[in-house]
């Protein structure tokens, strides 16, 4: 059976992302409406009545469409490991489907930012030959971010080794 498939059918087996990544968006999703959201009721109602409370309402009408965006673009992420490349997938409206090729991968990076690191999530970014297929796995256990790195990094010495 090959590596990254199920069955011996051909089709890999995804991995999807840990729900951390969602949890962290959505903390920055509501750091961003909410104090919006109290200036635009509470300035108005105060110098207009409290009628022009109602002006807050936009921005919880953000904070509920961005709330339900942000679950399915995290539901969309997710990544598979086949014998010659890594998959990644991603996008509700526009999906995409990246293919990296072992042995065009020429650095593996593992991230983690300050709210990443908080969250217990790092970021796995693979730079190739080619620019324009370098690609992003977000929202990852730094475990997983390690491990992957560490797979990816073999693989990619092992396949580039046989140009």
């Amino acid at each position: 059976m090959e590596t990254g498939t199920k069955d011996g059918t051909g089709r890999p087996e995804w991995v999807r992302l840990p729900g951390g990544l969602l949890g962290l968006r959505r903390l920055l999703l509501v750091l961003w409406t909410v104090p919006p959201a109290v200036v635009s009721a509470v300035v108005p109602a105060l110098l207009w009545g409290p009628v022009w409370a109602v002006c807050g309402v936009f921005w919880l009408a953000v904070l509920a469409w961005g709330w339900w965006l942000l679950e399915r673009n995290w539901r969309s992420w997710r990544y598979a490991e086949r014998a010659d490349d890594l998959l990644i997938g991603r996008g509700v409206l526009w999906r995409e489907e990246t293919v990296v090729p072992y042995g065009r991968m020429q650095l593996v990076e593992v991230a983690s930012g300050p709210l990443e690191r908080r969250f217990g999530l790092a970021s796995l970014q693979l730079h190739t030959a080619a620019a324009a297929t370098d690609a992003k796995i977000p929202g990852l256990a730094p475990a997983e971010a390690e491990r992957l790195r560490d797979r990816l990094t073999e693989l990619g010495e092992a396949r580039s080794a046989g140009l």
